[in-house]
């Protein structure tokens, strides 16, 4: 993949209608991935102190947000550690977006790019 490196915000580069910010607390789920869009993900790492900060500034950005479909496709492994999360590293994330471009499948993505220490699977 090529990819370009700027100081510029994303806000000043592309149109807001256009961009998709990826967050786990998203009430929308990523159904299918548009090439006319801009994906916004490892905006922030909000995971352990800041909750729902990537969400809280996507809207006070007026931008569309959305969620990978973990909750739909995968289902909680059972563990000692009873850890789950849909938080993903920024290499997961796009582990997880190219195996779907590339597939059109949304199991065979979140196999390659979920891994099982976020206390998920795919069902049987």
């Amino acid at each position: 993949f090529q990819m370009d490196t700027t100081q510029e915000s994303y806000l000043d580069l592309f149109p807001s209608d256009a961009i998709v910010y990826l967050t786990p607390d998203s009430e929308n789920v990523l159904e299918d991935i548009d090439p006319n869009k801009v994906y916004i993900l490892g905006g922030l790492v909000d995971e352990s102190i800041h909750k729902k900060l990537t969400l809280q500034r996507a809207r006070e950005q007026s931008l569309q947000t959305a969620r990978l479909p973990i909750r739909e496709y995968m289902v909680k492994s059972l563990s000692s550690k009873n850890y789950h999360s849909e938080t993903l590293a920024i290499n997961q994330v796009f582990d997880v977006l190219s195996k779907y471009y590339e597939t059109r499948s949304w199991p065979a993505a979140l196999k390659a790019g979920v891994s099982s220490g976020k206390g998920y699977m795919l069902p049987d």
